[in-house]
């Protein structure tokens, strides 16, 4: 009888391979990136997102490095809207304005203008934000096919959805590989921000946390008041400085920023409703309107909205022990010179008391430097015949030390003129 032999199967583990160094390396590189962000004060953000917001083509200009780009990306990235970037100067005007594409009976149908690729990728999603980088580089013909894109949101034959945000970059000539000055109606029909780096912005965002943009918070209440208040903010300046509707710069250099015309007033006063709704800052509000109409204009329009902001004089000498003035110092001198010059123009006994009784309140409720000016020209209005109030020797000390204290700087100034001589 044969032995029954028994088989033994051996099995035999497969060596898991160890990872290349490349995988080592995207392992390291997935590390690097992986950042988190939190919510933190940007004005340079605010005022981006505000003009998103406003579907108004923004153009961010500012150094090779300073972290354009990467803004834009978290910004798409925070808003849930799939990034399209289009290097402007690598394109041919053919690209924006649309390839011809002859059909069969050209005569009969025309000749439609067939669009890039990644617009239609655009118009299909219906949603997104397209960058235009380095627009600066883009030549003149590329730049005037580019006009309509951002004007008319037109590619070719394909209009671009309501939901597609459009910003663009562009570094300053001096720093722009064979830079080109942006012509005036492309210039004209976008916001200019300038777009600095927070070094502590970017020791923060280097350790592994950015900034977080948001869209802005708008109330629903004061959508009608915000319109309101932008309308008459625009209005009028413009009623009063009939000049700045439109004036083209001299130099080719400033025509390629932002400069007032009525296609930028009334961008203005878009973002202007947008800022109000939202509860912007003021800083934000400056660098929203400077970089629509330019600096001069800019801050006309600015010191015109802090006017609005001041209380009426007539209001304030109906009822000087409840007025309620301005914090701000500069707002708060204006108001008390606003209440002086109504005086002045109806001189009344009865006004002028209640203009005393005003400086009082002022003096108890802010800087008491702020009341010496309104407080020496009132004096100055006095009649002969009206007998001083009670309430201006709660301001005579504040006046005199005032007077006292600038007779010594003056000294002060004076004998240091003359030792130094």
């Amino acid at each position: 009888m044969p032995m029954s032999t028994q088989n033994h199967h051996h099995s035999t583990l497969t060596p898991t391979p160890s990872p290349s160094q490349l995988d080592i390396a995207a392992d390291l590189l997935t590390l690097l990136t992986d950042t988190t962000t939190e919510p933190r004060p940007d004005t340079q953000l605010e005022a981006l997102t505000l003009a998103v917001a406003a579907d108004l083509p923004v153009l961010l200009w500012g150094e090779p490095g300073i972290g354009k780009t990467a803004a834009l990306t978290q910004l798409a990235a925070a808003l849930d809207l799939p990034l399209t970037t289009v290097i402007a100067s690598v394109h041919e005007p053919s690209d924006f304005s649309g390839l011809p594409v002859v059909g069969d009976d050209p005569a009969e149908q025309g000749v439609p203008m067939a669009p890039p690729d990644w617009a239609v990728r655009l118009v299909k999603a219906g949603r997104g934000l397209l960058f235009l980088d380095e627009l600066s580089t883009a030549p003149p013909a590329v730049q005037a096919a580019l006009l309509r894109l951002v004007l008319e949101r037109r590619v070719g034959a394909l209009r671009l959805p309501p939901g597609v945000r459009i910003v663009a970059a562009a570094n300053p000539r001096s720093s722009a590989a064979d830079g080109w000055e942006l012509s005036a109606p492309l210039a004209n029909r976008f916001v200019h921000l300038q777009w600095a780096h927070d070094h502590e912005v970017v020791v923060r965002g280097l350790g592994g946390t950015w900034p977080r943009a948001t869209l802005p918070r708008l109330d629903p209440e004061k959508l009608a008041q915000a319109v309101d208040f932008a309308r008459r903010a625009v209005c009028g300046l413009l009623a009063g400085r009939p000049g700045l509707v439109h004036r083209l710069p001299n130099s080719e250099t400033r025509r390629g920023g932002p400069w007032p015309s009525p296609r930028s007033w009334e961008m203005t006063q878009r973002l202007i409703a947008f800022a109000t709704a939202a509860g912007s800052s003021r800083d934000v509000l400056s660098l929203l309107v400077r970089g629509t109409v330019g600096d001069g204009p800019g801050l006309e329009l600015l010191a015109s909205v802090d006017r609005m902001d001041l209380p009426d004089p007539e209001l304030l000498l109906a009822d000087p022990a409840g007025a309620v003035l301005p914090e701000r110092g500069d707002l708060r001198q204006a108001a008390l010179d606003g209440v002086v010059e109504a005086v002045r123009g109806r001189m009344e006994k009865t006004r002028w008391d209640a203009a005393w009784a005003l400086l009082v309140r002022a003096l108890e409720t802010g800087a008491p430097d702020l009341v010496v000016v309104p407080a020496s020209t009132l004096a100055s209005l006095r009649q002969e015949d009206w007998d001083v109030p009670a309430s201006i020797e709660r301001l005579a000390g504040v006046v005199s030390l005032s007077r006292r204290a600038d007779q010594v700087a003056g000294r002060t100034a004076a004998a240091g003129a003359k030792a130094g001589r």
